[in-house]
This record gives structure tokens, sequence and C-alpha cells, in this order.
């Protein structure tokens, strides 16, 4: 059953797109919610959003390739509520150059956003899970993980190493009542696919069996999925949300 009421739960990369669906949807469930941003300002924009449609979260936005300041942020979220129940590691950025043009500081941001910033939250949040003998991990994959992509080859080597942190956590937490798994999404109507032409959506969703770009509620319905004792002996698994798309 999805039952949310009272637990505390952080999402990465909380500010728009999955991120926001996904903190909507689990503070429609009466969960606690803070969410993490790049920026202040986006921050309180995505609080100022959620405000109107009255719900309630909290924001902080430390930077998540610091493990001093993620750590210090969730050391002050788990004293204010004492304890933290779900981790979802949303943050991440893509990319599409070709190997040619990727620059060595490409690379390293890519990594740092993608990767390490998964490895420092759940480096921080891990002893309060085992504290608590319970806790969930989730993280942001993506099908081209599975399948590459074209270009921006560095992109899918990010989330091939997801899965991996993934698959790797969920062996080494499962004595702890630490489930950890993924979410490996498809094309979804985000801010940078809705503002592609037409001429460009049509071909996408050609590809895709179900016929229609996801939205950020199927990601969202996912990670609740995932998240909720409906999925209590699910770990290790990079769930694919994508319609049968294949690239």
């Amino acid at each position: 059953m999805l039952r949310f009421e009272n637990k505390v739960v952080i999402v990465t990369g909380g500010t728009r797109g999955i991120g926001l669906e996904t903190v909507r949807a689990f503070c429609e469930q009466g969960a606690h919610v803070i969410l993490f941003g790049s920026k202040r300002e986006t921050v309180l924009n995505a609080l100022q959003i959620l405000k109107n449609e009255n719900k309630v979260a909290q924001g902080y936005c430390p930077n998540l390739s610091d493990f001093e300041e993620v750590a210090n942020t969730i050391k002050r979220i788990y004293a204010d509520y004492g304890r933290v129940d779900i981790l979802i590691n949303n943050a991440g950025i893509s990319a599409s150059k070709r190997i040619e043009e990727t620059t060595v500081s490409d690379f390293e941001n890519i990594m740092d956003i993608n990767v390490k910033a998964i490895f420092n939250t759940s480096k921080a949040v891990v002893p309060y899970m085992k504290k608590q003998h319970a806790g969930v991990i989730l993280n942001t994959s993506s099908m081209v993980s599975i399948y590459g992509q074209p270009s921006g080859a560095i992109y899918p080597a990010s989330k091939c190493a997801v899965n991996g942190i993934t698959k790797s956590l969920a062996r080494e937490l499962a004595p702890f009542n630490i489930r950890v798994n993924a979410v490996a999404p498809g094309i979804i109507n985000t801010d940078m696919v809705s503002s592609l032409p037409k001429e460009m959506i049509e071909p996408l969703v050609k590809t895709i069996p179900l016929g229609r770009i996801g939205e950020p509620r199927d990601i969202a319905n996912a990670f609740l999925f995932l998240a909720s004792d409906m999925a209590s002996y699910i770990t290790g698994v990079i769930l694919s949300v994508d319609g049968a798309a294949r690239n």
C-alpha cells in the first residue's frame, strides 16, 4: 500500500521536471518532503509553486559535489525530523556533444553531478538509515544507459555508473533493511522535450510502442511504487519506464 504519512523524503534535482513532479507526488501522499536544487532562486521558486498548490515542502541548495556540504545539510534534516526514510537521487545533467568536441571539463562536470553527487548523498544518508534499520534509496538512471545514444557518450557512461552503484549498494545495504533501486526514464515531456518543434517530436513518438511521450508523473509514480511497502522485496532493480521505446 502507498503509505507515506510522516515519512521523510529527500529529492535532489527537485525544482523542476521529473524532480518537482516527484516532490508533488510524495507531498500528496502525506510525506515530509525536502527538495534540493542547484540555486537558492530555483529552490524558492519551486517552493512557491508548491505553496500555490497547497503543498508544503522544505528546500536547500547544497553543492552536491561537495560531500561536507551535503552531509551537513542531511545532518540538519535528521536533527529536524529524527529520521530520513527515502532518498531520491534525481539531480542530473545531460550531454550531446560528439567525442571530439567534449572537453575534460565537460566530462568532470557530468560525472560530478550524475555520479559523485549520488555517492555523496548516499554516503551521508546511510548511517541514519542503518540506525533506523530501514530506508530506501532511489536513483534516476536513463534508457540510454542500456542502449547508448548517437553522441554525447559521457552521459550514458554516467548513467551506467548509476546502475552499477544501484546494484552494488542494494547488495551491500540489504542486511540493514535498506533497499536501493533505480528508474530509467525514456523520452519524457520535460521542458527540454516540450520546447522541441512538432516535426522533431513526431518521429520520437513513432519509436515508442505505447504511442506517446512519457509524462513526469509516470516517473514520479514509479518512484512512489519503489519507495512503498508494495515493493518491499524489490532491490537492485533498474526499472525501465519508457513505453518500450528502443533507440
